[in-house]
């Protein structure tokens, strides 16, 4: 980061004295970043991506505090329990030799998918040996690297979706009916209600009928958002293959789930346009209830619409999201707030991702901090999706959102919360293997960079705690 700092400066001829009072802080800590022997933060990256009129993508791409903390996760395996590798050797290493960091993590990426593959093939009758998968990054995970990569904004899908809107005429009250027009007069496609014997399907477009299925059983907002999916497959599609080509995909399987990933940043351009949701989530500061029922949208989709509020200039909160199970699995991560998301596995039981499904339904808001003393403020909320009706299978999902400290004033969940009072604060960490907190009484695993203090006449508050102080 520091180096792409100090190319950016000289480009344009400036001294560091002179961009450090642009920025806001001392020429010496300025030195100190380009150096980088201090980190940039979220709100620092921000003026920064904004003096140079970039995307906060082109200034963050590879951070150096998200590759660390992958790689310590990565390091976290019982594969590497015997090294005993610190936080600072990681640094180490990230700081000087970023592309050895990113070619060691990459690697282990490709070791948990083929171990995982192969516990999942070990219960399985052989039949052929050509049928053991080999996998690379999973595909889900080469999207979310790419949506993390460009911070999960597409100026070109921002800017189609506004034209959409404006031939469209989707301000009007009855949304579906209008991208039926649309769809009917721009493209030749007819809309239809799925046949009840199609219940597996939500959607479903023949290119060679022109027929897009729709499920009864959709609510409304997700109809209209299944019906914006499709408008941005059909009026989008140059620019969903050139971003996607743009992409370091390794496989069709990730080139389609990106297709399927940039049109559902399209459908949530088009339902939320830029300017009147940014406009509305500053008004009425982040709720995001109001803004659900406002823009006729998902808790879910009002939520994952404000990570991507990054337009130079006009800029929202930067926000991290994650969506997780009840088992624990997150399907979903972006964070642009700094806090560290698991790519493999779960996260800290203590994250109130979790706890929000002790209260179905209810916003939780909860302060977090890290091992590192970084704090953020974070809510969560419960989100159900049916399939069908009675007796048929739900998923139940929570959605966690969160912030910066020094962003959560901004939001009207911080209202009547002294931030500054330590009994509000929750320890938490990223996962078990990587999270230095001893005295934690929901340690699942041992820690990787601390011995265990084992007493077999005393027990701590866990197996791995000792009970002495």
């Amino acid at each position: 980061m520091g180096g792409r700092v100090r190319r950016l400066r000289r480009q344009q001829g400036l001294s560091q004295a002179r961009l450090a009072t642009e920025l806001g802080i001392s020429a010496s800590y300025l030195n100190l970043i380009e150096h980088n022997r201090r980190n940039v933060t979220v709100p620092l990256l921000i003026k920064l991506a904004e003096r140079f009129e970039l995307e906060l993508s082109d200034i963050a791409d590879g951070d150096e505090g998200r590759l660390n903390a992958d790689l310590m996760e990565a390091f976290g395996d019982e594969l590497f329990g015997d090294l005993d590798l610190t936080n600072a050797d990681v640094r180490d290493l990230v700081t000087s030799n970023g592309p050895v960091a990113r070619a060691i993590l990459a690697l282990y990426d490709r070791y948990r998918n083929m171990r995982d593959d192969a516990e999942v093939v070990g219960d399985q009758p052989r039949h052929d040996a050509t049928e053991t998968p080999v996998s690379d990054r999973l595909p889900s995970e080469q999207v979310s690297d790419f949506l993390q990569a460009r911070a999960n904004h597409f100026p070109e899908l921002e800017e189609a979706a506004e034209r959409v809107n404006h031939d469209s005429a989707l301000s009007g009250e009855d949304t579906l009916q209008a991208m039926t027009t649309f769809l009917s007069n721009t493209f030749g496609v007819r809309v239809v209600d799925l046949p009840d014997d199609d219940s597996r399907a939500v959607r479903r477009y023949d290119p060679d009928t022109r027929i897009l299925g729709l499920s009864t059983m959709l609510r409304a907002d997700s109809r209209n958002f299944q019906a914006a999916h499709q408008i941005g497959l059909l009026a989008a599609e140059r620019d969903i293959h050139a971003l996607v080509d743009e992409g370091d995909f390794t496989g069709e399987d990730a080139r389609t789930l990106a297709r399927i990933a940039l049109a559902n940043y399209f459908a949530g351009a088009v339902l939320m346009p830029y300017d009147a949701f940014h406009k509305a989530a500053r008004t009425h500061r982040y709720d995001v209830e109001l803004l659900q029922h406002r823009f006729g949208v998902s808790f879910e989709q009002a939520c994952h619409r404000l990570t991507t509020l990054q337009r130079p200039r006009k800029r929202g909160v930067p926000f991290h999201l994650l969506r997780a199970d009840i088992a624990g699995n997150i399907s979903k991560r972006f964070s642009l707030s700094g806090i560290h998301i698991p790519r493999h596995g779960g996260a800290c039981p203590r994250w109130n991702v979790y706890t929000a499904f002790l209260q179905p339904g209810t916003i939780n808001v909860q302060i977090s901090q890290m091992p590192d003393g970084k704090s953020f403020f974070c809510i969560a909320r419960t989100v159900h999706k049916a399939n069908g009706g009675y007796g048929q299978p739900r998923s139940y999902l929570s959605i966690g959102l969160g912030c910066e400290m020094s962003d959560a004033a901004a939001l009207v969940y911080a209202d009547g919360i002294n931030l500054e009072r330590p009994e509000h604060i929750v320890p938490i960490g990223v996962s078990c293997r990587t999270c230095p907190r001893m005295d934690c009484g929901q340690r699942a695993f041992p820690p990787v960079a601390h011995a265990l203090e084992t007493d077999e006449k005393a027990r701590g508050v866990s197996a791995y705690s000792s009970a002495n102080a």
